[in-house]
Order: structure tokens, then sequence, then C-alpha cells
């Protein structure tokens, strides 16, 4: 409140106490309104945020999930909506200035397959010349394919084993059943195979597979089923056993894990959250995929599973694989898609804003990078690292540059803001591929592996039992590495069932290893 010049007193002292008296408002209102700027600025910060979270979940709702940034990307019909033109077995050659281009047509059926011959003749009626009258010859005939496909075929596989005796009466043989996957089963090794196949590649649920069978007049309850799974898992131990040896014995290994609901766990409700590793690695030429279950995600677990591992070690930014990299001097690799993937985020938390933001700058800098690697793929390990020195690592010092300028200028809740700090706490591990070229520049490779998995997950959401899910942890690691060894996982798994219940010495079961057996080999197993 103002005090008019003719009120003010005359008396020093008392100027001197109303002088003191205004200074401790002042203060007050100084305090008030950094506390009110405060606010704002924080109120201000949490609109941002929860903007950002808005545009986030609608972009994640309705937006294309791609990472990638084009300047001249095009709006495509969704897939179920867009007729696909005809087109014809033959590929026309288009020039277009300064190179040439194949326009693709549909694709040869492959060679493998049976063929029926389906003829058809012109009537005789019909095979005479409109203008002389004469009798057409046959010249040549016009082939064009069909593509036809037999429902599924159940059959009954009998063994007849042969009775002997001797004229004595007192000595009868009879002939030996072959070993069985499954002793006193009867499911084939072929039955196991499809089962597993369908379930662990194809994601399909025994309850379903049980439904098929009805209708095609086999009844398979859905028990007897899950409890042929259980052996199956059982009985393929030992090969597990060897392809941990082999993943162990290499010095590149990726991991990741997700999640898997087990029912009856001792110790632990049915709501509750287990856990699926997944370990990738092993020989260029003999890779391996392994699965292993576990109810928790402590560190404990990877000690466990990298016990005698030296090397490379590629993950994400699980902070749970820390201890085990410490103690077993190991060399932290990171995974520069997790990065992308928060900068991607953070451009589609900052909506339709006209102006490019840092997010923008830091997700063009990486998909420069992911250029490279493109550029690279073909390559061998040494020139990988050559041309990683010579294109990623300018862009790198780019980045880092770009990081340290911009990070000050961006609020650290944001979700810029929070790619940043990922991007500088994972620095040295996210640089570290540049340091071998058999490193990849991110943990791609067991991310797709570990989804086979996801995908089967959605179907059949959660396991009964502990046995359940370690059977279903090792039939996914023997399909997920036959097929990183160009194996078709029906017929080797068709071929393994067969040869491994007769299979009595380490040096036979390794024979029977992905890496080890011939395609050819197991085709018409």
């Amino acid at each position: 409140m103002l005090i008019a010049s003719n009120e003010l007193p005359n008396d020093v002292d008392a100027l001197k106490a109303l002088v003191a008296e205004q200074a401790t408002k002042l203060d007050g209102f100084y305090s008030d309104k950094e506390q009110l700027v405060a606010r704002n600025e924080q109120l201000e910060s949490k609109v941002i945020l929860l903007q950002e979270q808005l545009n986030l979940a609608l972009a994640k709702r309705y937006a294309a999930s791609s990472e990638k940034i084009s300047p001249d990307q095009v709006c495509l019909f969704d897939e179920p909506e867009v007729e696909i033109p005809a087109t014809d077995d033959t590929d026309d050659v288009i020039v277009v200035p300064a190179h040439t281009r194949k326009k693709r047509g549909r694709k040869p059926l492959p060679d493998n397959l049976p063929r029926i011959d389906v003829i058809h003749e012109l009537p005789e009626d019909e095979r005479h010349c409109p203008h002389d009258g004469q009798l057409l010859a046959e010249i040549d005939a016009v082939i064009s394919e069909q593509l036809d496909i037999i429902p599924a075929k159940i059959q009954v596989v009998r063994h007849i084993r042969k009775k002997y005796a001797c004229s004595c009466g007192q000595c009868i043989k009879t002939a030996p059943l072959p070993a069985q996957p499954i002793p006193k089963s009867m499911a084939s090794p072929g039955l196991l195979a499809h089962i597993a196949v369908s379930k662990y590649q194809d994601a399909l649920p025994l309850y379903r597979q049980e439904t098929i069978l009805q209708r095609i007049g086999v009844e398979l309850p859905r028990a007897t089923l899950a409890n042929w799974m259980i052996q199956a898992g059982k009985l393929i131990q030992p090969v597990i056993n060897l392809l941990r040896d082999r993943l162990l014995d290499y010095d590149l290994l990726q991991m990741d894990e997700t999640t898997v609901q087990v029912l009856n766990e001792q110790g632990k409700t049915a709501q509750s959250k287990s856990y699926l590793w997944l370990q990738r690695g092993g020989p260029p030429e003999q890779p391996v995929v392994l699965y292993d279950y576990d109810p928790g995600r402590g560190a404990s677990v990877p000690k466990r599973l990298l016990a005698g591992f030296t090397g490379y070690l590629q993950t994400d930014g699980y902070d749970g694989y820390n201890a085990v990299v410490a103690a077993n001097g190991l060399i932290h690799v990171g995974c520069m898609a997790h990065a992308r993937r928060k900068f991607s985020e953070a451009v589609k938390a900052q909506g339709k804003k006209k102006k490019k933001g840092k997010a923008h700058q830091g997700l063009a800098l990486i998909q420069k990078l992911y250029r490279v690697e493109k550029q690279a793929r073909r390559l061998t390990s040494d020139e990988r690292y050559t041309c990683r020195q010579q294109q990623a690592r300018p862009t790198l010092d780019e980045l880092r540059r770009w990081l340290d300028d911009s990070l000050p200028l961006v609020p650290p809740t944001s979700a810029t803001g929070k790619a940043m700090h990922y991007l500088r706490r994972e620095w040295d591990k996210l640089v570290r591929y540049l340091d071998d070229g058999r490193l990849e520049i991110d943990n791609n490779g067991a991310e797709n592996a570990i989804r086979p998995f996801v995908v089967g997950r959605k179907n059949w959401l959660f396991s009964a039992s502990v046995k359940g899910v370690t059977a279903s942890a090792n039939l996914y690691s023997l399909i997920e590495t036959a097929k990183a060894n160009g194996l078709e996982p029906y017929a080797y798994l068709r071929y393994l069932f067969t040869a491994l219940p007769k299979a009595e010495t380490v040096e036979v079961i390794e024979a029977l290893l992905p890496g080890n057996v011939d395609p050819d080999q197991i085709r018409n197993c």
C-alpha cells in the first residue's frame, strides 16, 4: 500500500522503521514471486510431459511403428484394403536414366515340389485347319503352374515284430522294437515334431491342435499333447547341454529376457511373473540360440548363465548384467537400437510440430550410423571394422559433440531429455561395437530370436508348470537354433527324435547338433 508524502512521519527513527517494514514486505513479495515462478515452471514441465505422453500414446495407436526418418515417405493404404494387381510370370526390364531396374513379377514355384501334369487337348473335331481342312499336328505346349495343397494326412505306423521259435519248444525270440522318443507311447517322431513346431514356431496352442486333430478324426486330449511336449523336452536335454558348451566357448554373446507366467510355481502366486532368458552366440558358422527359464530377473541369473564365459556380452540397458560383467571381466556392449527407439519416441511425443527439434537431430545422426551398417552388412569382419572406422566413427564424434552441447538445453524429464540422458549414460557401451568387426551395432539379433516366444505367449498366455515351461524353453532353443543353421525345423526335429533315443555316446549326440547336420541328410528322413 502506497503512503502519500504528506503522510510520512518527520521523525528519522520512525522513517527508518517504516523503511525496514517495507523492506521486509518486499522480501516476502520476492519470495512469493520466486515460489510462484518455480511452481509455474513445474506446471509447464508437467503440461509438456503430459502432452508428450498423449502424443506418444496416439502415435503408438494410430501411427506407423517404424523408427526411420524418410523425407520422401509416402502414405500407404492398409494392407487388407489394397487390391493387388495381377502379375505375369516374366521379369520386364524397364530402362531408367543411369541404370536399369527389374520389374518384379510372380516368383516361380520351388523346383523341389512334386509336379502333377494335367493334359488339356483340343477336341478332335477342332483339330482341323479352317483354311484347308487338314488335320493339325501337335507342335508344342503352353505350360502354366498352380499351387495346390493336400490337407494334413494322419497315418498309423504299425511296428510288426516277428517272433521266432525252435521246434524244441523252449526257445522263443522276438525282434526288438527300435528305441522310441517316448517309450510305450503311440507318438511317433513325426507326430512329436509336428506338435512341437505347430506350437513353438507357428504359435498354435495345444487346445487348437486338439480341435484340428478332432476334425480329421483323431482324439488326442490337450493334456496328452502337453505331457508329450514335457517328455520331448526332457529327451533333448543332452543336446541342449552340448549347445550351451558351444555357446560359452565362443567369445561373442547376446542376451535378452522377457516375462512368462507360470501357474503352479512353488513360492509364487499364479499372477506373478517369471522370466525366460535368451542367449544368442556361438561360432558364426554354427550359431546357437538358447532359452532358459528362471523365476527371477536378478543378477544371480546372468551369473549362472554366463559361468565360464569370457569375451563380449551385448545386452540392452538393463542393470542386472553389470555385476557379472564386473565379476567375470566381460566386455559389455550396448544396444544402439534402444537409443534410437527412445529418440524415435521423443519425435512422436512432440506431435505434429513444423519445427524439427533436438529429438529429430539426434535420431537423424543415429540413422546415419545405421546406413553405414547397411553398407557393411555383407563385408567380412575385418572389412566391416575398417568401414566403421572410416565412416561411423566421425558420425559418432559428431553425435557426442551434439549431445554435450544440447543436453543442458533440454528438460531432463521430457522424452527428448530422457533419450539424451540414456545416450550419455550408455555411451561407452554403445560405441564399443567399433572395436571389433564381428560385433553388431545393436542387440536386435537377440530381440528377434526371442520374438517367436513373445508371439506364442499372446496365444497360449501361460505355462501350467515349471516342467512345462522348462520343456518349452528347450524346444524353442532347438527350433530357433535349427533355423539359424539353415535347417527346416520339422525335418530336423523328426530326424532328431528318431536318432536321439538310439544315441549312446557323447560323440553320437554331438553329431546330431543342428550345426553338424546336413540339410540333405534330414530332408528325406
